[in-house]
């Protein structure tokens, strides 16, 4: 992924209602969801909703594919894998043992995570 290329991807993703779809559609692969029900979720007008999805797919976050009548769209998981790749592209100089907790806490993916221990302290 190319800085220009992440840009358009950081933006797209700056808005409260798009984040909340892709989000949404994360969570909802690899079957996706259709345009309708993504809408209704969300709580957004369809033609407002049509918007935001042009948004998201233009910057490369989400695909569309026609079902029957229906547009259902589903995350693209590799561009969330190049914008996390991207991020961290030149984590820490090159000192691996500096990003290690980073990437570990990217390849726990929805697991739960174990309380730290300040908060065990605190709790």
């Amino acid at each position: 992924m190319d800085t220009n290329e992440a840009i358009l991807a950081f933006s797209a993703l700056s808005q409260a209602t798009r984040l909340e779809v892709f989000r949404l559609l994360v969570e909802h692969e690899p079957d996706g969801l259709p345009a309708g029900e993504i809408a209704r979720r969300i709580g957004v007008p369809h033609n407002t909703m049509s918007t935001h999805l042009a948004i998201l797919t233009r910057a490369g976050l989400i695909d569309a594919d026609r079902r029957s009548r229906s547009i259902v769209y589903r995350a693209r998981l590799e561009a969330v894998r190049g914008l996390a790749g991207f991020l961290v592209k030149d984590c820490c100089g090159g000192r691996s043992e500096l990003c290690a907790p980073l990437i570990a806490g990217l390849s726990l993916c929805g697991a739960p995570q174990a309380p730290s221990p300040r908060e065990v302290a605190h709790g």
